[in-house]
């Protein structure tokens, strides 16, 4: 037999497939048993970088319950008025500390930002609610440490700082581009057909990216394009969420494709 020979399934429908594709089932075990974890755990990251995600952005718009198109505007260009910490205290952060406390800080950043009520006041509040996670050390949060610090979050909301866009930029478009470059490369195995199906849930991905962390610049200029940032975040998650579907059920549960089996004699059962 051929190496690239036209299969024909029940029905007359014709299958080619190409000498270098394997099922799965024809992987050895010890393969499988690696995509198997490898798919796991990167299923298990992606659903806490949902929820940080939702953490992050939810609750810009003063509605901390849901991610609105509103939050996303508000991220990448700014609520347009009131300073940074204004909007974070009257959204996201609004439950993370008591209320007169939260009166207390918006009063002072509306009165000036002065250094005296800080170093009286203002930096005691910071260090006893805020300081644990604003402490400079992940720079996807606003450093609160120290007044100079404090002061630049003081200064009126235009959004993320294009510097920090940039910077943000390159770590998603490197790390996702990996992530995605991994679950495609397991899904390579999976018996998809049309073909140009596969191929498109292969690209997709890597085409939402770009679209969305291009959007976060253009967000900044013109407010619609935070709807292709949600359309091309949406994009990839669902591409995520086929591709693991659809590896997983096939690398255990589904019966092996009669065009593999025919290819192989019959014989699919490979141990390594």
């Amino acid at each position: 037999m051929p190496e690239q020979a036209e299969m024909r399934e029940p029905g007359g429908n014709e299958i080619p497939l190409h000498r270098l594709y394997h099922h799965y089932s024809e992987l050895p075990y010890s393969m499988r048993v690696l995509y198997t974890a490898t798919l796991l755990v990167l299923g298990t990251a992606y659903l806490f970088a949902i929820i940080y995600l939702f953490h992050t952005y939810s609750g810009k718009d003063g509605n901390p319950r849901t991610l609105s198109y509103q939050d996303v505007v508000i991220a990448y260009s700014g609520s347009g008025k009131g300073s940074r910490i204004e909007a974070a205290l009257r959204g996201s952060m609004s439950a993370m500390l008591p209320r007169e406390e939260l009166n207390s800080l918006v009063s002072w950043v509306q009165e000036g930002a002065d250094r005296g009520k800080y170093e009286k006041d203002v930096r005691q509040t910071l260090e006893k609610r805020c300081i644990t996670c604003h402490d400079g050390s992940n720079p996807h949060l606003p450093n609160l440490n120290g007044f100079d610090n404090v002061q630049k979050v003081t200064e009126r909301d235009t959004g993320t700082a294009l510097f920090t866009l940039v910077r943000v930029s390159h770590i998603h478009f490197f790390g996702l581009t990996l992530v995605f470059f991994i679950m495609g490369t397991i899904f390579s195995h999976a018996y998809v057909r049309p073909v140009w199906f596969k191929c498109a849930v292969v690209v997709l991905p890597f085409v939402a990216l770009t679209l969305d962390i291009g959007s976060w610049y253009f967000t900044k200029i013109y407010h619609p394009f935070a709807w292709v940032v949600i359309i091309g975040g949406a994009l990839m998650g669902l591409a995520f969420a086929f591709m693991w579907v659809v590896s997983m059920y096939q690398l255990w549960f589904s019966r092996t494709p009669i065009v593999v089996i025919r290819r192989r004699g019959g014989d699919t059962n490979f141990v390594g």
